[in-house]
């Protein structure tokens, strides 16, 4: 496969996260209990599910909301906020496996993120709920009596969460699909939206994570492999240096400008941060920018330092493979896309791996060649 075939479709496989729902397959859904509703909608994060069913004359709600859990003892919710989008006011019900094991669903009114008390008085009226746990996936049904007849718009919020303890829900994650799980629904169109602020931010993080990931996890890597093999064969000189040279400059434009924008989204996400990620970016940043100015130093191949340029400017790049492709995982870890988009880039990887594999081969053979050659010609005086 050559490099601009690979390029294409890296580029193909994460332009994908640019958009933040899933697929529509929640038309495909069944339930055990043979329940049908009227409408559905695959909520755009968490990986989630809402089912429901409007009675306007008598303004009943009947709902089934399915998510998977972060983990088989955690929990999921669905909420309506009466007042505003988020979560300070929701009228929220929990699902989760109580001590015994058996799946049941409690109601909570969330004032503040400080008071989160159950509750059996909430702004609707709870006529009936009910709850599994299949295949991964937790289902929460319930028949709610809206009190305002007529209002076919709601705010709702939903979430999952690890554990439980002592019946009361342990704290949710707080990665970017943790935060923008909220929106509007309308009961009669099935229309649902996500707040514009939301849909905003989760795609400027998209981009930030496809910049990053075209530059530091594929131009990087391929501009290593042009330098480190390209250049045992003879007539490949100088050719190798130039596209090698364009490799890296690429990845270092487009990497500091998905640099930039991580700095931006860290500014604006007070109280979130991602250790890990920001000081691997930061280093990889630094490390790019040694690089790129130390080919104004760049000795010529009979100097005498040249030895020992080499030596820096493969140690530094080695490492910065390594930071890179950590880095890209640490990114998708944040964003949370879909496994397969994962799957892809790990077989893109893989690719990119039998290549230089292969080409380490013929390298030692055309190396191990020259040599035999060397020793075997006679001294002419």
């Amino acid at each position: 496969m050559s490099s601009p075939a690979v390029l294409v479709a890296v580029i193909l496989v994460i332009a994908s996260l640019l958009s933040p729902s899933l697929s529509q397959i929640c038309s495909s859904q069944k339930f055990t209990n043979n329940k049908v509703y009227a409408r559905c909608s695959d909520l755009p994060v968490l990986k989630s599910f809402l089912h429901w069913t409007y009675d306007a004359d008598n303004s009943t709600l009947s709902v089934a909301f399915v998510a998977p859990p972060d983990k088989p003892d955690g929990w999921i919710a669905w909420a309506i906020n009466p007042n505003a989008p988020g979560m300070v006011g929701a009228q929220t019900l929990f699902a989760f496996k109580n001590s015994k094991g058996e799946m049941v669903v409690k109601t909570y009114d969330i004032s503040s993120y400080s008071s989160i008390k159950e509750s059996s008085k909430l702004w609707f009226d709870v006529k009936e709920t009910a709850a599994e746990f299949s295949g991964g996936l937790m289902r929460l049904f319930a028949t709610l009596v809206l009190p305002e007849k007529g209002k076919t718009t709601l705010n709702h919020v939903w979430q999952v969460g690890p554990s439980v303890t002592g019946g009361f829900p342990a704290k949710h994650g707080f990665q970017p699909a943790n935060l923008n799980s909220k929106g509007t629904f309308d009961l009669l169109s099935g229309e649902s939206k996500t707040s514009a602020s939301g849909d905003s931010r989760v795609s400027r993080k998209n981009i930030h994570g496809i910049l990053n990931a075209i530059s530091w996890g594929f131009l990087f890597p391929v501009g290593i492999i042009i330098a480190r093999y390209m250049r045992t064969f003879q007539s490949a000189d100088p050719a190798w240096f130039y596209l090698h040279i364009s490799c890296q400059c690429s990845a270092y434009v487009i990497g500091v400008a998905g640099w930039a924008t991580g700095l931006k989204l860290g500014s604006e996400s007070k109280g979130i941060t991602y250790d890990v990620h920001r000081n691997i970016g930061i280093a990889l940043f630094c490390l790019a920018t040694l690089q790129v100015f130390a080919l104004l130093l760049r000795p010529k191949k009979d100097h005498k330092y040249r030895f020992y340029w080499n030596i820096y400017h493969h140690g530094v790049g080695y490492t910065m493979l390594i930071l890179s492709l950590v880095n890209v995982f640490k990114g998708l870890d944040i964003l949370d896309p879909a496994t397969k988009w994962r799957s892809a880039y790990i077989g893109i990887l893989v690719v990119l791996g039998v290549i230089a594999l292969l080409l380490e081969v013929v390298t030692w053979i055309v190396v191990l060649k020259r040599k035999s050659n060397k020793s075997t010609k006679p001294y002419d005086g």
